[in-house]
């Protein structure tokens, strides 16, 4: 009976030492930053007066006179990226820009909100969009794709005087939408399709491709180095989207650095997975010792 008590009681502490493991709390702040400007905030137009209060909660806006603040509309959308002007806007942004060489880095504040697009998908995204080099928070108070969110970024820098390509705008649009079309695939998690989309740019700020075909031979090999398999139609709809960008001369190796921390990033999600996967089985296996033991204590 006490070596039972005993081999309970050690896996009952095993597992709260496992319950102890937290991350760190995501933390940002309004500090005035007198040589990049301030933060900039852009608000979702559809979003409700207790929404806007609790989405500037959630985007940690405790003093407005700190930020900038707009909002986005369906027209921007249409002004924009081409989009559907009565479209309805809930995913609202905080940007703040950061020195040169610091990177692209996003945060979603609300993951179980934005239900489509992850933070490298983001990233991507924006690199492909001409953003670098700052800080990205995201929330929204409602479930959205969170694709409406890349909208409220452009219209954040066109209102601080740093335009951004159109067609670049509208291109990381469909890459966005590649993105989240080929993360509903059979055997394809959001983390695999960063991964392929940044490696994919890395070869191609590499070899620098100057035709079509070339662009084939870089999404071809790395479907085959990350061992992907998609159909023939997908195939050719990321052949296609980076070949759109080749023919806007969109130099990624300008963006090396930060391409690879985005690489980093989705390697570490990955990694992680792997990492909760065990805890998963780990607790499956806790609960299954537990009743074992409880069925022969009292058989």
């Amino acid at each position: 009976m006490k070596r039972y008590v005993h081999s309970v009681m050690t896996v009952v502490i095993l597992a709260a030492m496992m319950v102890g493991f937290v991350t760190p709390a995501h933390a940002t702040n309004d500090s005035i930053n007198e040589k990049l400007g301030v933060p900039v905030v852009v608000y979702g137009d559809t979003l409700s007066d207790s929404q806007k209060q609790e989405v500037t909660e959630l985007l940690e806006v405790t003093n407005p006179d700190s930020v900038e603040e707009y909002t986005v509309t369906g027209e921007d959308i249409a002004n924009y990226i081409d989009g559907d002007p009565n479209s309805r806007m809930f995913s609202s942004a905080k940007i703040k820009r950061e020195e040169q060489g610091t990177g692209l880095t996003i945060n979603i504040v609300t993951p179980d909100n934005i239900t489509e697009v992850t933070n490298e998908m983001y990233a991507n995204a924006l690199l492909t969009a001409g953003v670098e080099n700052a800080t990205v928070d995201v929330a929204s108070p409602v479930k959205v794709s969170g694709h409406s969110a890349l909208t409220g970024i452009y219209k954040a820098y066109d209102a601080e005087g740093q335009q951004l390509d159109k067609e670049r705008m509208e291109l990381a649009n469909d890459e966005l939408d590649v993105a989240t079309n080929l993360a509903n695939k059979d055997g394809l998690s959001q983390e695999k399709v960063s991964e392929l989309l940044t490696e994919i740019k890395q070869a191609i700020a590499e070899q620098n491709p100057a035709t079509k075909e070339e662009v084939q031979q870089i999404v071809e090999g790395q479907l085959n180095n990350l061992e992907i398999s998609l159909s023939k139609e997908d195939r050719q709809m990321l052949i296609d989207l980076f070949n759109r960008m080749r023919d806007l001369d969109i130099n990624f190796d300008n963006v090396k650095n930060q391409l690879d921390d985005i690489a980093s990033k989705v390697q570490e999600v990955i990694n992680d997975e792997g990492f909760w996967n065990k805890v998963e089985n780990f607790f499956n296996n806790l609960v299954r010792m537990i009743g074992n033991f409880l069925e022969s204590v009292f058989s």
